[in-house]
């Protein structure tokens, strides 16, 4: 699915892409492939997510399908607000409402795994927005000759303190969907505690007038913090097994009693 995100964010892009040093050399942009091929092979693309969606419980169909209104129209919110970072979030971050249908639990009928999963994913949309706003400012220049909006743009003169703001919301939205599924202190400590101190390096130290830096921390910045939290989700269901006292937590283990 991401890959077929990119390939229509090329094609609705085709026209402006010629235009910005970072992707005027993309096969569409510079015509190695044309957009029917390019269309075609987005096609193919989807039809494999539908493959792979289809080895889960059906209910994740009915989650899943909905995504898709996102991975078409995201490239359109460049045209219409200075905030497609926000859309980008909305759609990269799918994966973390995935998790609970695929273990058999219902969100719908299920509060609490509803509340844990709602902070989950505004944990990773608020991430998502900081890292690409960091990746905006690589092409911050051509995006304002060419006409296209973002958040770099929007709030040049401010931006640290808006990727501040923004690690500040997703750690507290981390915490809060640990609290709701009854995490332990590994998670906190480890999860939480390293997202706070990669985020917290990486906004210090990027240079946001320099496109290597930025993209040095865009390409990187990502896997510290997010190695971090796996790291600490890991170490949380090695070293502090079981089900955790939590409505949510309960809910999996009704879902999965095997497991």
């Amino acid at each position: 699915m991401r890959g077929a995100g990119c390939t229509i964010n090329d094609l609705w892009d085709r026209n402006l892409d010629p235009y910005v040093v970072r992707t005027r050399f993309r096969p569409i942009a510079r015509g190695a492939v044309t957009p029917f091929k390019a269309l075609s092979f987005a096609g193919f693309e989807l039809l494999a997510g539908l493959g792979v969606l289809l080895q889960f419980p059906t209910s994740c169909l009915y989650y899943g399908i909905p995504s898709l209104l996102l991975v078409t129209t995201y490239p359109l919110a460049k045209r219409i607000t200075h905030y497609p970072q926000f859309v980008l979030g909305l759609t990269f971050s799918w994966g973390a409402i995935m998790g609970f249908p695929a273990l058999g639990v219902d969100l719908l009928a299920d509060a609490a795994a509803l509340k844990a999963v709602a902070a989950l994913y505004a944990s990773c949309v608020s991430w998502t927005v900081l890292y690409d706003m960091i990746y905006a400012h690589m092409d911050i220049k051509d995006d304002a000759k060419v006409g296209i909006k973002s958040i770099a743009l929007r709030h040049e003169k401010e931006t640290k303190a808006v990727l501040s703001g923004l690690a500040v919301v997703q750690i507290g939205l981390l915490a809060a969907a640990g609290a709701a599924v009854g995490a332990g202190p590994i998670f906190f400590v480890g999860s939480c505690g390293s997202a706070a101190a990669t985020l917290g390096i990486m906004i210090w130290r990027v240079s946001l007038k320099e496109v290597s830096s930025c993209w040095w921390w865009f390409r990187n910045g990502a896997l510290f913090t997010g190695g971090g939290i796996a790291g600490g989700m890991l170490a949380e269901y090695l070293l502090y097994p079981g089900p955790q006292n939590s409505e949510a937590g309960e809910a999996v283990v009704k879902a999965n009693p095997e497991g």
